[in-house]
């Protein structure tokens, strides 16, 4: 139907541990002080981004999977979801510490799709910032006791992070991002959240968030494992190609661009991010400005790119 790149407006989301730095640092336009998500590329119930061009100009993302699969070479007769989203978050103050379902256990507990798989890259981190990542339990019953017992110092597996860093955080695994940090969230097409510990704290009602410990027991993967990595890094033209992850439902890479590459999309559809600097994107001839902040789908019938400038990018696609 159509070989523009398909650009989008981001939707926000206010969070209790929200802040400013997707006005001070992407210049986003955001609804309140306490902003702590940008869905950047989204088509989910919950946040479906509005197309900003081309001949779908004002439709949502949803609405173009739906109608216009074949921009995303998607089968005529297919009845699944668009599968991928991506988000940028502002953790002003400490993320609750969660969990996810894989996509059998989203399907038998909530109906849902898909579970979610995701994965981060830091884009900003203050010093001796640190995540959640995992636990210290080795069987289930050790698990649920140290739960029970509010052990959390105990029961948490904590991580230093710093700009650039990247974590894959597979379906099962315990997590929370914390303050101080910026990520680029890219994850299955899944809003399903099990929160396991939040600090005990209070919304502006004096209320304290609901906590989901039995289904999040049924999820956790125990004991924790880090997976391990398959990461690369090539030199394409003027740009660094690297690597991050690749598993059953998204492959992301880092991209860093100094000068001028030619590229040929060999995917469905990409799912691309600005994450620093400036560029053009050249499209049959047709010219289009990026920055910092920038979130666009190459979508099937583009066959041949220019991307030209210095910027980094997070790429993504369905693998």
């Amino acid at each position: 139907m159509s070989n523009e790149p398909i650009f989008l407006q981001p939707v926000f989301k206010e969070k209790i541990w929200g802040g400013q730095k997707l006005k001070t640092e992407f210049k986003y336009d955001i609804p309140s002080e306490q902003t702590g998500e940008a869905w950047v590329i989204a088509a989910h119930s919950h946040g479906a981004n509005v197309i900003e061009n081309g001949p779908l100009k004002g439709w949502t993302l949803a609405d173009a999977w739906e109608k216009h699969g074949d921009l995303f070479n998607r089968a005529p007769d297919a009845d699944d979801a668009y599968p991928l989203l991506v988000k940028i978050l502002d953790a002003h103050d400490d993320l609750s510490v969660q969990v996810h379902p894989n996509d059998a256990l989203a399907r038998e507990m909530e109906n849902e799709p898909y579970g979610k798989t995701e994965c981060w890259y830091v884009l900003d981190a203050e010093p001796d910032a640190e995540l959640v990542l995992g636990h210290h339990a080795e069987t289930q019953d050790e698990l649920s006791q140290m739960m029970d017992d509010g052990k959390w110092d105990k029961l948490l597996r904590r991580v230093k992070v710093q700009p650039g860093d990247f974590v894959y955080v597979p379906s099962g695994t315990i997590h929370a991002i914390g303050a101080g940090v910026v990520i680029l969230e890219t994850q299955q097409s899944s809003d399903i959240t099990y929160r396991v510990y939040d600090y005990d704290r209070q919304d502006s009602q004096g209320n304290q968030r609901e906590l989901h410990l039995d289904k999040a027991r049924q999820v956790t993967n125990v004991p924790h494992q880090t997976p391990e990595l398959d990461q690369s890094t090539s030199h394409v033209g003027d740009m660094k190609v690297t690597k991050l992850v690749e598993n059953n439902y998204f492959a992301v890479s880092h991209w860093t661009l100094n000068g001028t590459v030619e590229k040929t999309l060999s995917t469905d559809f990409l799912q691309v991010s600005v994450i620093s600097g400036e560029a053009v994107l050249k499209v049959d001839g047709d010219e289009y400005s990026l920055y910092k902040g920038t979130n666009f789908i190459l979508p099937h019938d583009i066959t041949e790119y220019e991307l030209s400038g210095e910027a980094d990018f997070v790429v993504s696609w369905v693998s």
